[in-house]
């Protein structure tokens, strides 16, 4: 066996994702509750509005979508301590990444004064949680901006687009497809791509842990990870009852 061939979880493919389910309405407090699981990463989403808008939006025309992450104790197999009382520079960068991808597909405009938050809670933690945290997201948010329309507190979709987020790396010189744990800890080259379901992108965030890489391996992890958005993009719809 070469050091590029070493057997995947679920005897995956190199350009195949990991198993993904998403349940909705996972929580009898919250309707709009999603649970995601894309492989052994289970990630708790909701979406909750009618928050106090920020203090620098108050009296304006717009409205706020934001987002708040966290890791359970156990969601690793060793203990994470909680953030009780001071949250973690790692834990701001990716909820302000789950912010303003949610963001990117939302025009503010049509939910004026309405401020929106989307909690995702890590359950288990095998890779790729920030990306499944904005995948998950998005689902609870759309299912509440749908019964804000029903009931008439707001009259047109603040969303745009669909919008997915997956991982993708380079691992043993071999470009990989939604990278799980044991797979992320190897990686020379680690990227999350976050893309809307018209195939404009929101983010991609790509750095050589150690190494460098050159534009063919960039555009080689892109073209597997917007192959991923996709089919994630489908789940979620498929989860949502479009089909």
């Amino acid at each position: 066996m070469n050091e590029t061939s070493l057997p995947r979880d679920y005897g995956r493919a190199s350009d195949q994702k990991r198993p993904v389910e998403i349940i909705t309405g996972y929580l009898e407090n919250n309707p709009y509750s999603v649970l995601i699981k894309i492989g052994k990463t289970k990630v708790l989403c909701t979406a909750t509005g009618g928050l106090r808008m920020p203090p620098h939006l108050r009296d304006s025309d717009s409205g706020w979508v934001t987002a708040e992450y966290s890791m359970l104790p156990s969601a690793s197999k060793d203990r994470i301590m909680r953030e009780r009382f001071k949250v973690k520079g790692r834990t701001r960068e990716i909820e302000r990444l789950i912010a303003r991808s949610l963001r990117s597909v939302c025009e503010l405009k049509a939910i004026p004064n309405q401020s929106i938050i989307v909690d995702c809670d890590v359950l288990e933690a095998d890779g790729g949680t920030r990306t499944a945290a904005i995948t998950g997201g998005f689902v609870a948010l759309y299912m509440l901006v749908r019964d804000m329309l029903k009931e008439k507190k707001i009259y047109r979709s603040p969303i745009t687009d669909f919008l997915a987020a997956i991982s993708v790396g380079i691992v043993r010189g071999a470009p990989l497809l939604d990278l799980n744990s044991r797979e992320d800890m190897g990686a020379q080259v680690d990227m999350n791509l976050i893309m809307t379901d018209s195939g404009r992108i929101a983010e991609a965030q790509a750095t050589g842990e150690e190494a460098t890489f050159t534009k063919d391996q960039f555009d080689e992890m892109f073209n597997l990870g917007q192959a991923g958005v996709k089919e994630l993009i489908k789940e979620q719809k498929k989860a949502l009852g479009m089909f």
